[in-house]
């Protein structure tokens, strides 16, 4: 009897042993409905329910090398220089003061005194106050020649690199400037030339002092309103 219960067993587990072998495996949520039936035959009824798709992708996760370039500073990015700052001395800076300020006469001084030479083809009268204006011309480009000098070529002045190429300008053109007012002092007509020549030599000499005055003028003026609209 127990050899027979037995037997009945091992034909009923059969089919089951046999169907889960050929259940896929890629589907582990296949669920067959029907049970006991004969080997071969195919569930006539079942559920299959799909596979859960990855919540996160790898490529999802991926991170944008330029974004990490953006916010990691840069190694090799060399800091921001700035321009070191001089401090003079209350020397350097009077000197400074003085040039700028007797400089302000230039023009001035410049109209007056072509007006007087040009009164002096006509008439005398004015000989002492041109002769005056031309002297108050030399002493301010004498004053002017040395304190502008002095900051320049100095110590202080050459270690001031800003604006230096504009200076270097205007100082060489004030001092043609003033090798202009040299040659006008020596072409006026002196005194003997007014007792002894005749009236066209004497006009000849006073074209050739107005013409050298002129230049030089030209010259210092040019090399002022560089410095004036260069706002040094």
């Amino acid at each position: 009897m127990r050899l027979f219960i037995a037997v009945v067993a091992c034909v009923s587990l059969a089919p089951l042993s046999a169907r889960a072998d050929t259940t896929s495996p890629s589907n582990p949520f296949t669920i067959d409905l029907v049970q006991g039936r004969a080997p071969g035959v195919q569930p006539s009824f079942g559920l299959t329910f799909p596979s859960p798709a990855p919540l996160f992708s790898a490529s999802a996760l991926t991170i944008n090398p330029a974004v990490l370039n953006a916010v990691e500073p840069t190694q090799d990015a060399e800091p921001q220089r700035h321009a070191v700052a001089v401090e003079h001395t209350d020397a350097f800076l009077m000197r400074a003061k003085i040039h700028k300020y007797a400089s302000f006469a230039s023009l001035p001084l410049f109209g007056a005194e072509v007006a007087l030479g040009q009164s002096l083809f006509n008439s005398d009268n004015m000989r002492g106050l041109h002769g005056g204006v031309g002297a108050a011309i030399t002493g301010l480009f004498v004053v002017n020649t040395v304190t502008g000098a002095w900051n320049l070529f100095g110590e202080e002045g050459r270690a001031e690199t800003e604006g230096r190429g504009l200076r270097l300008v205007h100082g060489l053109l004030m001092m043609v400037a003033d090798a202009g007012f040299v040659a006008t002092s020596s072409s006026a007509p002196g005194g003997s030339l007014r007792r002894t020549g005749t009236f066209q030599e004497i006009q000849d000499a006073r074209v050739r002092h107005r013409t050298i005055a002129l230049a030089s003028m030209s010259v210092g003026t040019l090399g002022y309103l560089i410095m004036l609209f260069g706002n040094h």
